[in-house]
């Protein structure tokens, strides 16, 4: 059994502040470690339920943030970028069940650590198919192309809300508890070592045993709309073939499939910063 780790640092344990997931800033190392840890222990629990394969695919900024040297050896990593995959690199590779760590909640969502959908710098809202979208459904409809559940999350409680909402029982780990967008009661790594790994095992057996959620699946042909913060990024994304500007601050797009929504998605958001 193949489990692919999606990773993102917003939602990781002790995280309250951009600074602290910023790679210029002095506080980025430390949370790099805390990253690794929260991973690590996924890959324990992973492993003790029955997984044969752990792959990790580093997802936060530039995706080369998780520290290789501490990284349980038993996982493989998939870093840097541009990659096909970005945030699930490696799902079309065999991938029966996903685990999402240190994910956050879509933007404008209230009690959530940095709340945001991909750039907070230029979006403001995701729609797939009418439907208000997250990193958290958009990453998993990309698993869902390739038969591939979400198994289990951890982060905040809004974006454990967010994912439960959407597709269903997944496991679910609350590492902090978010009061306002830069503040949350934070778990110490210690427990929320001890709570990954053992959501981790949960979600495996409940694969191993037929009782896991069912892939997140979007019908096809599929609808993307972004709305951008301001209307010269929209004059930016609607240059791209095919792309349909709806609105002084909206494009939009329909894609045969979800890998192409995917890639026509992070198309918009890049051109969107011309």
């Amino acid at each position: 059994m193949k489990i692919l780790i999606a990773v993102d640092m917003e939602g990781i344990t002790g995280v309250v502040h951009g600074d602290q997931v910023t790679p210029t800033h002095p506080e980025y190392d430390r949370f790099r470690r805390l990253a690794t840890g929260d991973v690590n222990a996924a890959v324990r629990g992973a492993f003790a339920a029955g997984a044969d394969e752990v792959v990790v695919s580093d997802g936060h900024w530039d995706n080369r943030n998780l520290l290789l040297e501490q990284l349980d050896p038993r996982a493989r990593l998939n870093s840097g970028s541009p990659r096909p995959f970005s945030m699930v690199q490696g799902i079309d590779g065999g991938v029966e069940g996903v685990f999402f760590i240190g994910y956050h909640a879509r933007v404008g969502t209230p009690d959530a650590i940095l709340d945001h959908t991909w750039s907070t710098a230029r979006v403001a809202g995701l729609w797939l198919n009418d439907q208000e979208t997250g990193e958290i459904g958009l990453n998993a409809a990309v698993c869902g192309h390739f038969g591939a559940p979400v198994l289990m999350i951890s982060g905040d409680q809004s974006a454990c809300a967010e994912a439960s909402a959407l597709l269903g029982s997944v496991e679910t780990v609350v590492v902090k508890h978010a009061t306002g967008r830069n503040s949350a009661e934070c778990l110490s790594p210690h427990e929320t070592a001890r709570l990954i790994e053992q959501g981790a095992a949960r979600a495996v057996g409940r694969l191993l045993a037929g009782k896991a959620p069912v892939p997140f699946r979007l019908t096809e042909p599929i609808g993307v709309a972004v709305a951008f913060i301001r209307s010269e990024m929209a004059d930016g994304a609607a240059i791209m073939p095919g792309a349909r500007r709806t609105g002084g601050k909206r494009v939009e797009y329909t894609a045969e499939d979800m890998p192409t929504a995917y890639r026509a998605f992070r198309s918009l958001v890049a051109l969107a910063s011309v």
